[in-house]
């Protein structure tokens, strides 16, 4: 049986641990409302691009050249890029270790194809490493400050790769975020491109010819959607984050508990064993 030293040591070292993770719960919480309001005015941005998208691709339909568009060309998918988005820093649950199974579960279903990486995060970059996967360029510390010149940036390397026909096809795996208590896998093809469809026709007087604009705007629709991807990673990050300090720190809580109680007892032990050996000793002076 633990003495009480020992008993009481292991409560304040507990004790401090509760203190870290609710400090680390506070600042994701106050991190994550930042994170969240990036991505709430994100999306709308990437909703009208989208449909601007499909209103120019009904407008150029007429041209012959249309589908000529280098990010509309598909090809047998030989070769892939994946770009996997990861967090740099762990103690955040399961969010890491599921993008990293999503990502395994990528290669096995396309193994017919060679798959090369595009990690941003440590944990994406380690765990694939260490896998020995092929990995072509990697981004640390991205999410710490999340910037368009640099979601920019890994786009338009992936656009001039599959342009001089280098890869067949280009995805993007990453967490989206849906609430403080969900984030959802999201493994999205960025190229080839495909044009959504015009669900309510519209009737436009295009200044320029619609198959120019709409070749102008298929690179800033791959660099919006992994500038998104950046942010939805963020907001989840965090969350999951927060999600996991909350449990640890209630965790602790109920060691601290029990260990409390196994305190009280090995004290009222002690106690009791000491007055026993005092009322034997009187017994045996009489």
């Amino acid at each position: 049986m633990p003495s009480l030293i020992d008993i009481r040591r292991r409560i304040r070292s507990v004790k401090n641990t509760q203190q870290i993770t609710k400090a680390m719960k506070m600042v994701s919480a106050a991190k994550l409302r930042r994170a969240q309001d990036r991505v709430i005015a994100a999306r709308p941005y990437s909703a009208m691009l989208k449909q601007m998208m499909a209103d120019l691709a009904n407008g150029a339909a007429s041209d012959e050249n249309a589908a000529a568009s280098p990010l509309l060309a598909r090809r047998e998918e030989k070769r892939i890029q994946l770009i996997l988005l990861t967090t740099d820093k762990g103690l955040a649950g399961a969010f890491n270790s599921n993008l990293v199974k999503a990502a395994a579960k990528f290669l096995l279903d396309k193994n017919t194809a060679q798959v090369e990486f595009v990690t941003a995060g440590r944990k994406g970059r380690d765990a694939f490493r260490r896998r020995g996967a092929t990995i072509t360029a990697e981004h640390i510390n991205l999410l710490n400050k999340i910037e368009y010149k640099d979601s920019a940036a890994i786009a338009r390397a992936a656009i001039e790769r599959y342009t001089n026909g280098e890869i067949d096809a280009v995805y993007l795996l990453n967490n989206e975020f849906k609430s403080v208590m969900s984030q959802t896998l999201s493994v999205q093809r960025l190229l080839p491109i495909e044009l959504p469809e015009q669900t309510e026709p519209r009737d436009y007087i295009f200044e320029q010819p619609p198959l120019e604009m709409l070749e102008r705007l298929l690179p800033r629709y791959i660099e919006v959607s992994v500038y998104r991807g950046l942010l939805e990673t963020a907001a989840a990050e965090h969350a999951a984050r927060m999600t996991a300090m909350d449990a640890a720190a209630n965790n602790a809580g109920d060691v601290i508990q029990t260990l409390t109680l196994n305190l009280n007892r090995v004290r009222q032990a002690a106690i009791t064993r000491e007055i026993i050996e005092v009322v034997s000793g009187a017994s045996a002076g009489e």
